[in-house]
């Protein structure tokens, strides 16, 4: 009987969805801005899923979401991005450094999302607009910034200039021992 009070049976978690079926890759440093860092989740059927990296700023201190803003530019909204048919005809086309989004804290910093990727935007994350916690709280699932299509025959190389998860940590361990100093 004691054996059974003391035997504790050790439970292995299984993986997440996220774990279990997509890719993670990462892309630091965002136009030279530290720890402005996004990462990339890739299905197996190439579409890519952007969200904050768990290094970045919004996610730190902290902080709360005053605002989150689709509009690029007069001429350039992310929200009237259409997309039909099978092969997602109408998507606008994002070149890797494309601005997503631009978020603004309450202490009023703001950052700007970048697409990171090129490819065909399929769809913007309208959800965060109306509950800009879902991107603090979970960014990986219902917090993420958008969806991108790369081309078939680009869909091996976007990650080229992308960081594995390995090669992510070694950066943010090596940020940590050297912080960057103030200019």
């Amino acid at each position: 009987m004691d054996d059974d009070v003391t035997h504790v049976e050790t439970e292995t978690r299984a993986p997440s969805v996220i774990d279990r079926y997509y890719t993670r890759w990462y892309r630091t440093d965002l136009k030279g801005k530290p720890s402005e860092d996004h990462c990339i989740l890739q299905h197996s059927n190439r579409i890519c899923v952007v969200t904050l990296a768990e290094t970045h700023p919004i996610l730190q201190n902290g902080r709360t979401i005053k605002s989150i803003n689709y509009q690029i530019s007069d001429c350039c909204s992310r929200l009237k991005n259409k997309v039909s048919g099978k092969s997602k005809r109408g998507g606008q086309f994002l070149t890797d450094f494309a601005p997503l989004c631009r978020i603004t804290c309450t202490d009023d910093t703001e950052y700007t999302i970048y697409s990171c990727i090129r490819g065909r935007l399929l769809e913007v994350n309208e959800d965060i607009l109306k509950t800009p916690a879902l991107l603090l709280e979970k960014p990986f699932t219902e917090g993420y910034i958008a969806v991108i299509l790369p081309k078939l025959e680009e869909s091996k190389s976007i990650t080229e200039n992308l960081l594995t998860r390995d090669e992510f940590e070694k950066v943010v361990a090596k940020r940590n021992i050297f912080p960057s100093q103030p200019s």
